[in-house]
């Protein structure tokens, strides 16, 4: 059920109106703004870099692979959910693909900025989109599954995300996180992208079972990669006054396909069930318990 932002009594119906105290949510081009209205900038990235997620995402090595990947945990470990709610969804990418996926799904993306809502309301026209605050998330009992990915690394309050995230979820349901892995890969590409961490395996499997989720599946990825990951921070770290976040999506095609074939052959291992020890990525995988 959605909760008022309020006082967090049950709201009935599609809108986000509360017949207990009578708070009403604002809105933008008709997406109902749940967080206090625009947050400053600052928590997450700039939101001039949604126009390029947006403009090129679809043609990256990492994004694309990421979400071949997500796609089929979800159906492997989600086949049964008619609900999903993303947390985090900037431009719609993911949710684009689960669109394709099973279009009887019924999607729902939250973002903290409303401009990338503004990308992602147009690129996946059927989903319903929130602007909240992951920190205060007004459900309990609401989606069949939720998703972060690469989401919790930006937030102070993981654990406090989590908590909320548990309660979202339906007894049953499933949750499926990615994050950066490895505190020792930390750069200046962490830094400018506005991390407050990279994670250790057993510290996000951790705070998942103090939220109250049971973790069915952890592995990493970027794994086969990691010799080239590691190197090319360290140069990064090396030049880092002279760094630029968009460096990241300069790579000639032949190298973004080659690229993407590795992450291809490593789902092709973890669908085998082999859980990757090491990677630039970690994904993992929990179960809300039945009451």
């Amino acid at each position: 059920m959605k909760l008022c932002p309020a006082c967090s009594c049950p709201i009935e119906g599609e809108a986000w109106v509360c017949s207990a105290c009578r708070w009403q949510a604002e809105a933008a081009e008709g997406i109902p703004l749940l967080g206090g209205g625009a947050p400053a900038e600052g928590e997450g990235y700039s939101t001039a870099f949604y126009a390029t997620l947006a403009e090129r995402e679809a043609g990256h090595f990492w994004f694309i692979g990421r979400n071949r990947l997500l796609l089929w945990a979800f159906r492997r470990y989600a086949a049964g959910a008619r609900s999903f709610l993303e947390i985090g969804c900037g431009t719609g990418f993911v949710l684009q693909g689960l669109a394709g996926l099973d279009p009887g799904l019924a999607l729902t993306g939250s973002e903290l900025f409303r401009e990338g809502l503004a990308f992602a309301s147009r690129r996946v026209p059927g989903a319903a989109f929130v602007q909240l605050d992951a920190r205060r998330l007004p459900y309990r009992d609401e989606f069949d599954a939720i998703g972060l990915f690469d989401v919790l690394e930006h937030i102070q309050e993981d654990q406090l995300v989590l908590d909320n995230v548990a309660r979202a979820c339906r007894p049953g349901g499933t949750v499926l996180v990615t994050v950066p892995q490895h505190p020792w890969l930390w750069t200046v590409v962490d830094e400018r992208a506005c991390h407050v961490r990279r994670y250790r395996r057993g510290d996000l499997v951790a705070k998942l079972r103090r939220s109250g989720l049971k973790p069915v599946r952890a592995c990493s990825f970027v794994s086969l990669l990691l010799p080239v990951l590691a190197l090319n921070r360290m140069l990064r770290q090396q030049r880092r006054e002279a760094f630029d976040l968009l460096q990241e999506f300069d790579l000639p095609s032949w190298k973004q396909r080659l690229l993407l074939a590795a992450l291809d052959l490593e789902r092709a291992l973890i669908r085998a069930g082999v859980d990757l020890p090491m990677g630039g990525s970690l994904l993992v995988v929990a179960r809300k318990p039945q009451r």
